[in-house]
């Protein structure tokens, strides 16, 4: 009988795949999504608590040899527990028998895909140039987001904003020590927005958001990466700037059915037709634009398959009896 190879959160950061390998995986399955050569269905979920989500999320991609799905969740209540926001765990499956190859925990992998993913549209969207990152929320996805933008672009210096300023001040002095860049903390989400080339919000995704971002924060040429979906930034804002794109936009219309996006404007595309060359990506410096990605099972699958291949070469991880 066949076995499969389980990886705890340790095994999966023992691993340690480099985020620019991330990065070069999603631009790839970005390239295969926008040529129409994979297969994802609107990931359904399930809601227990306030603001609380489960969802499965498969997905399969040909051309990577990536199949499986995640069963992940997200609690904004258990930061008053002393828990991770988001846990779970992703399956991957022999594309060709359908048997399960692995089982991974899929909190690492959600954080560096979801920074991974606004890379990739940062590269299309934003300014070549662009040496300032303003992030607000400094959480995980905080953190990710400086490492994949550092990826890229040559940061001069980051502003950082959290509701707790403690956060931020650890935030701060982490990330310098990691990265090298100064940081700066400041008491304003206006005052991390409205100085940076990048921006990225990443607090908790909120059905009933009260958002905070006005037009006028975005700076000409700006790009903003909406982690959390509307839940910082106005539809005003949205409205003003000239182009907004998205991971999916069916899954997009799916969040709209669900209570979502109450006045957030349609998209102007797809990042996987830009990628693939269906669309074009910036036009000119001056244009601000702006990313919403849902967080797609695309991404996690493209992620885990490099995962399980790095695991199984070096070692890592416990053989379990199907």
């Amino acid at each position: 009988m066949p076995d499969l190879l389980y990886l705890s959160r340790a095994d999966v950061e023992r691993v340690a795949l480099p985020m620019a390998e991330i990065i070069a995986a999603l631009e790839s399955m970005f390239r295969e999504k926008g040529a129409g050569r994979v297969e994802m269905p609107p990931k359904p979920g399930i809601h227990p608590l306030p603001d609380a989500f489960l969802h499965a999320m498969p997905a399969h991609i040909p051309a990577l040899g990536a199949t499986g799905v995640k069963w992940v969740s997200g609690y904004p209540q258990n930061q008053a527990r002393g828990l991770p926001y988001i846990n779970g765990l992703l399956i991957l499956n022999d594309p060709e028998t359908g048997v399960p190859t692995a089982v991974m925990d899929c909190t690492w992998i959600t954080a560096m895909r979801t920074g991974a993913a606004s890379a990739v549209a940062a590269k299309h969207f934003a300014r070549p140039d662009s040496a300032t990152l303003g992030i607000v929320a400094c959480g995980v996805q905080g953190r990710s987001h400086v490492t994949a933008m550092a990826c890229l672009y040559d940061l001069e210096r980051i502003y950082a904003f959290d509701l707790h300023r403690a956060v931020a001040e650890r935030f701060a002095i982490d990330v310098t020590r990691e990265t090298g860049v100064k940081v700066e903390v400041v008491d304003t989400p206006r005052a991390a927005v409205e100085r940076s080339d990048l921006v990225v919000t990443s607090g908790p995704i909120l059905r009933a958001p009260s958002p905070v971002v006005e037009p006028d924060w975005l700076a000409a040429g700006s790009f903003a990466s909406l982690v959390d979906f509307d839940s910082y930034v106005t539809g005003n804002a949205m409205r003003a700037v000239d182009r907004i794109v998205t991971d999916d936009v069916a899954q997009m219309e799916y969040y709209r059915g669900a209570g979502y996006f109450a006045d957030t404007p349609a998209v102007d595309c797809e990042l996987g037709d830009v990628v693939c060359g269906k669309r074009p990506g910036r036009a000119s410096d001056d244009e601000r634009a702006l990313c919403i990605n849902l967080g797609i099972a695309l991404d996690d699958m493209a992620t885990a398959i490099l995962v399980l291949e790095r695991a199984v070469a070096s070692g890592v991880g416990t053989r379990l009896p199907l």
